[in-house]
């Protein structure tokens, strides 16, 4: 995505109310978040060492941020992508019993991103992941999950408008319920990302499921690591994927606008499958995997709420730098300031 400009531009709150409303957004939020979903907060690391197995491969593709300790010879550390191994191994630790799980705030950098009104180098989000029972390992408990995650961001707008009477609320009181493979019907000829933009426009708030197998096209609808969301087992209606994304239409950019991605987590039988549809069954002997498959770990649900993407939206404000503290080229700065956009 290139940088947008939007045509007049209304900041509806300055630098300084911005900031009394993002800690608002972020309390209220977590208070929903862990009520709804009985969540524990947790203390997270920022960074993993390198042969543990713990850090994300996103899309494969983006390069962590690596460095070496001089009290750790020897070894490669890597800044976390996400903490989606991470916590299903502390749900472990802590035996928690299904039903409930963890949260934590969580802090990366990116280097590989595209710099743009939706992406910095700079990544926070709320992490969580919740112990379940392999019953609930179906579409009908993913759904309801990401039914209860909205009400939390409905209840958190809600509060945002009562409070500031310049922000007028722009959310769906429901969000949709689409497969990646729908969207193949329902949009011919358009690639994923004009299907997405699609459906968000005409509905408001969707959640897209099945993301990262083969539709039937022969394409993926996005990229997903084989080593934590299940992407590859057929549903209860006969679609692969128990994972997804919530993405909202954001009515200042007039884009599609992700606001988290999650899933029910991979069993030892997906696991092993996943691994070996992306060639990647070298890992099936780091401590993590190796565990998984010997089924030392919970069966979970889990996923990674942005929190800059949320204050960003419901603050309805044109690029995440309003919300958030980065770095961003010196051109961009100079556009945005041309159209009213303040960075923190």
């Amino acid at each position: 995505m290139s940088l947008i400009l939007p045509d007049n531009y209304k900041v509806r709150l300055l630098p300084e109310t911005t900031e009394v409303a993002i800690k608002l957004i972020k309390e209220t939020f977590e208070r929903e978040l862990t009520k709804v979903l009985n969540l524990r907060r947790v203390t997270a690391p920022l960074f993993v060492r390198e042969d543990s197995g713990l850090n994300d491969n996103l899309n494969g593709v983006e390069p962590p941020v690596t460095f070496e300790a001089a009290s750790i010879p020897g070894a490669s550390i890597e800044v976390v992508h996400s903490l989606a191994k991470w916590k299903r191994m502390k749900l472990s630790e802590y035996e928690m019993a299904p039903g409930y799980g963890i949260y934590t705030d969580m802090n990366a950098i990116r280097t590989a991103e595209e710099l743009d009104n939706l992406h910095s180098l700079y990544v926070d989000q709320w992490d969580w992941e919740k112990a379940i029972e392999k019953k609930d390992r179906t579409t009908a408990y993913l759904r309801q999950t990401v039914t209860d995650i909205y009400n939390a961001i409905l209840t958190t707008e809600d509060m945002v408008t009562a409070t500031f009477p310049h922000i007028h609320p722009q959310l769906p009181r429901e969000i949709k319920f689409l497969y990646a493979e729908d969207l193949i019907s329902m949009y011919p000829g358009f690639p994923a990302r004009e299907r997405e933009r699609e459906a968000c426009r005409q509905y408001g708030a969707v959640f897209i499921q099945g993301i990262g197998a083969k539709l039937s096209d022969g394409e993926r609808h996005d990229g997903r690591a084989p080593d934590y969301d299940d992407w590859s087992t057929v549903d209860e209606n006969g679609y692969e994927g128990l994972n997804g994304d919530i993405l909202v239409w954001n009515s200042v950019l007039e884009v599609p606008f992700e606001l988290s991605s999650m899933g029910i987590r991979v069993s030892p039988e997906s696991l092993r499958r996943q691994l070996e549809i992306a060639g990647a069954t070298d890992r099936c002997t780091l401590p993590f995997h190796k565990r998984l498959l010997e089924g030392g770990y919970p069966y979970t649900i889990g996923g990674g709420i942005g929190q800059s993407r949320l204050c960003m939206l419901l603050l309805q404000k044109a690029h995440i730098g309003e919300v958030q503290s980065s770095l961003w080229p010196q051109e961009q700065l100079e556009a945005c300031q041309t159209v009213g956009i303040v960075m923190l």
